[in-house]
């Protein structure tokens, strides 16, 4: 910006001769703060005047070697470190005096410069993370996140989003990558996270078994970057930045599914294509047909996405996986079985044979329970029909959480509440009770006695007989009936 010669007169009598502060001088006349600092030369590093050191820094003096010495061989080494090193061989002077002395001696760093690389076809993907935000689930909010492979040569990306950043969760997602692409490059670029590698010491690392054994069936080199060096990875940093800034930016991914299915559209139609960076007149979809010959051919079969692990049967037949709880037939409880989950699917194996499958879900410290698992823990102890009725009701009406919690914020007695849901339960079935729960959701009802009521109108309003309960003492035990011959009552 300029000014005219008169206005910057006036700027430097007020500043050098009445001697105004910058400020005063930027509020009196309407100019911008920068302004002013250029013409009064304060934009620039003072020239400061040679002083004479004071007494206490010629404390410094008998140490200057040492701490030259010290600086060339750590120059980021702290002030106070250097105290600390220096009190014991006789230094008697303050931390902030040697602190404005190594201000001035400190090495400065050089700037890097780094030199422009590049892969051949089918050589190098590189792998990174973006996080998109946290999202409520079920129990509480987790974090989402979009997982990106990118291809050095072509730039053809892979994306999708992701709840965890776990070594299973990066197994599926290069799994479903090369899938994409039809092929595997012969060497992956990661960052340094724990889930890739498990130790490192210097350029030698210890990666994570995961990576190990996917690196092995695709016949690919698992490769870290320096550390503290993002450079090396520039091009899957530009492809994360692209797709912020061409698929996230004004859009509301509410979960995986809905993100993913709408980032399946955007990697086939918008993303190839984008202008190849360094190929004149070429899209990123074009230099892909040209690179996909060139990628190493795919395992055959392909490994598996799910993720297995030992998993221990607690005493109330539940298997955990990630704070929920998913239960098996009774008879394994206290057993160990296998826990094979991907991101839609969670199954128990007992060797080959499935024992349990529930659909995965990504809440926080949920309970699903299938009504035959737990027939069999009623069968075998009767208690539990009283001591797990809230789970019995969310095993058989799903849905009900939100109708309890109301109960809960209005004070009623759960207890009694759920024993009266359950006789509902009893008497009209599951599908009823689920119906009837839905209008007192829509209704906003927090009565637990309107449930029967809506199960009752649903019963008339199907011309259905009415209930009768069946009730018996608690003398009366369940017995089998051995069946015999009834050929004898016919003589």
């Amino acid at each position: 910006m300029t000014t005219a010669l008169d206005q910057e007169a006036e700027v430097r009598r007020l500043f050098f001769a009445e001697h105004w502060r910058v400020g005063t001088i930027v509020a009196q006349l309407g100019l911008h703060r920068e302004v002013v600092l250029r013409i009064t030369g304060l934009d620039s590093p003072r020239r400061l005047r040679p002083r004479a050191a004071p007494a206490e820094e010629t404390a410094v003096t008998p140490f200057v070697d040492f701490i030259a010495e010290t600086l060339q061989r750590y120059p980021r080494l702290r002030a106070t470190r250097l105290y600390d090193m220096l009190t014991p061989r006789g230094y008697r002077g303050s931390v902030r005096t040697l602190r404005r002395y190594v201000g001035t001696v400190r090495p400065v760093a050089r700037r890097g410069v780094f030199l422009r690389l590049e892969t051949l076809m089918g050589e190098q993907a590189q792998v990174d993370w973006a996080f998109i935000g946290d999202r409520a689930v079920p129990g509480g909010r987790r974090g989402l996140w979009l997982f990106v492979m990118v291809l050095s040569w072509s730039r053809m990306l892979f994306a999708e989003c992701v709840w965890d950043l776990t070594a299973a969760s990066l197994r599926r997602s290069l799994i479903r990558a090369h899938a994409f692409f039809g092929g595997a490059p012969r060497q992956w670029l990661f960052d340094n996270p724990r889930t890739i590698v498990l130790g490192r010491q210097g350029d030698s690392a210890r990666f994570h078994p995961t990576v190990v054994e996917l690196s092995s069936a695709f016949c690919t080199q698992a490769r870290l970057c320096t550390v503290r060096a993002p450079q090396e990875k520039g091009r899957v940093e530009r492809a994360v930045r692209y797709v912020r800034d061409r698929f996230l930016a004004g859009r509301e991914i509410h979960d995986v599914v809905q993100g993913n299915r709408e980032l399946e559209a955007f990697l086939r139609d918008i993303a190839p294509a984008r202008p190849h960076p360094r190929l004149p007149d070429c899209s990123v979809g074009d230099a892909f047909l040209e690179e996909r010959p060139r990628l190493l051919p795919l395992p055959d079969p392909m490994p598996s996405e799910e993720h297995l692990v030992p998993v221990a049967i607690d005493r109330t037949a539940f298997a955990r996986l990630d704070t929920n709880l998913y239960s098996v037939p009774a008879a394994y409880a206290g057993r160990t079985l296998v826990l094979a989950a991907d991101d839609g699917r969670v199954r128990l194996l007992d060797g080959p044979t499935e024992v349990a499958a529930h659909a995965r879900s990504w809440g926080r410290r949920q309970v699903f329970e299938q009504r035959e698992h737990r027939a069999q823990v009623v069968a075998e102890r009767r208690a539990a029909r009283d001591l797990k009725g809230r789970d019995r009701l969310r095993a058989e009406v799903p849905g009900i959480d939100p109708l309890l919690e109301r109960w809960m914020a209005a004070g009623r007695n759960l207890g009694n509440a759920v024993g009266r849901t359950i006789v509902a339960l009893d008497l009209y079935g599951a599908a009823a009770v689920r119906a009837a729960v839905a209008e007192a959701l829509a209704r906003g009802s927090e009565d637990p006695g309107a449930l029967g009521h809506l199960c009752e109108q649903q019963r008339r309003a199907s011309r259905q007989p009415v209930p009768t309960p069946v009730r018996f003492g608690d003398h009366v035990r369940d017995a089998d009936v051995i069946p015999h011959d009834l050929g004898g009552y016919d003589e």
